[in-house]
């Protein structure tokens, strides 16, 4: 079956339509069947069809426009190698059900191709995601390394569930160290039974600076300084100069003990919060605050995702916008 190179795409003739009602390839228009650059290298790849003046390498490299056409044509073959229609649309593939294809059944999956060196803008994902929704598609990016090896990763936006109302705390009074608070004893058992705090001693309980800006915030906790008051304004000041990401953590921080988690620290896991709901026995999401704007390597987020995988966690990007907290969490999935 001959084709010829039309544009950015090749064109079957009449004949084409077989490949079409049998396969879901391309689509067919008056005179004959137009194939994206994606599936026409797949059936030239696999000898299905011929391109006039064109074997394989000359066809790839007939799309100037699309520098990372290799990449998106990986991707495509592996998806039809397992058995799956799919079809090219702008910036991503529709990928059907197993036995389904264009015209006789719904597309399931949105997949976006990345390169392992390309950046993740996670305001871009979230709208890319937000658009799969409003279509009832679940979103995947497909990432291609360097050796052309692909990873799939579901990718979701969510606002994080309330599980527990947020509890109320008595007043309490403590002094700085550093940028850190010490509460002594008696400390309100509603402090402790919350989780807050490292103890030092008997005596004494060491808060973090998000953890203090928390009470602070919400009105339970005074820190007394050079014998005065200090005021959440001014202890925030301070404290974001040995911490520029204060803001976001503290905002996400905030976030979550409203919703009724309990964060600690997830320093040891690479990430700001390791996070507990309810059984306080092992956490179960590791949690990464983004500033907006922020972008984000591939291979931080494969390292990532790897990771929390490990130690039998969700990975969360929790991305600190004006409007509000969206948390979006990646994993590592199989088609």
């Amino acid at each position: 079956m001959k084709g010829r190179l039309e544009g950015s795409s090749v064109i079957l003739g009449p004949d084409g339509a077989a490949l079409h009602e049998q396969g879901g390839f391309g689509r067919m228009e008056r005179g004959g069947l137009r194939l994206s650059p994606e599936e026409a290298l797949y059936l030239v790849h696999r000898q299905k069809i011929e391109v006039e003046g064109r074997d394989f390498d000359r066809l790839l490299s007939a799309f100037p426009d699309r520098p990372g056409l290799l990449r998106s044509f990986l991707v495509y073959r592996d998806i039809r190698e397992r058995g799956f229609a799919v079809q090219p649309g702008v910036g991503h593939f529709r990928l059907f059900r197993r036995g389904e294809r264009p015209g006789t059944g719904r597309s399931r999956l949105l997949v976006t191709v990345l390169s392992e060196r390309d950046a993740v803008d996670f305001q871009a994902v979230m709208g890319e995601v937000e658009t799969s929704d409003h279509m009832r598609k679940d979103h995947v990016l497909a990432v291609v390394d360097d050796e052309g090896e692909l990873t799939y990763y579901g990718v979701k936006v969510t606002d994080l569930p309330v599980i527990a109302p947020a509890p109320s705390y008595p007043s309490i009074g403590g002094t700085l160290s550093g940028w850190n608070v010490i509460l002594h004893a008696p400390i309100p058992q509603a402090v402790t039974d919350s989780w807050f705090g490292t103890p030092l001693d008997e005596e004494r309980l060491v808060l973090s600076p998000v953890e203090a800006l928390h009470l602070m915030n919400g009105g339970a906790l005074t820190i007394s300084a050079d014998g005065g008051i200090l005021s959440p304004e001014n202890y925030f000041a301070g404290a974001l100069g040995s911490d520029p990401g204060l803001a976001e953590k503290a905002a996400v921080y905030t976030d979550l003990r409203g919703r009724g988690y309990i964060p600690r620290t997830g320093y040891k896991f690479g990430h700001h919060f390791r996070v507990y709901a309810g059984d306080r026995s092992h956490s179960s999401l590791l949690v990464h605050a983004v500033p907006q704007g922020e972008t984000m390597s591939v291979s931080v987020i494969s390292r990532s995702v790897r990771l929390a995988h490990s130690v039998k966690k969700k990975m969360l990007f929790a991305r600190v916008h004006p409007s509000g907290i969206r948390y979006i969490e990646f994993g590592r999935m199989k088609l």
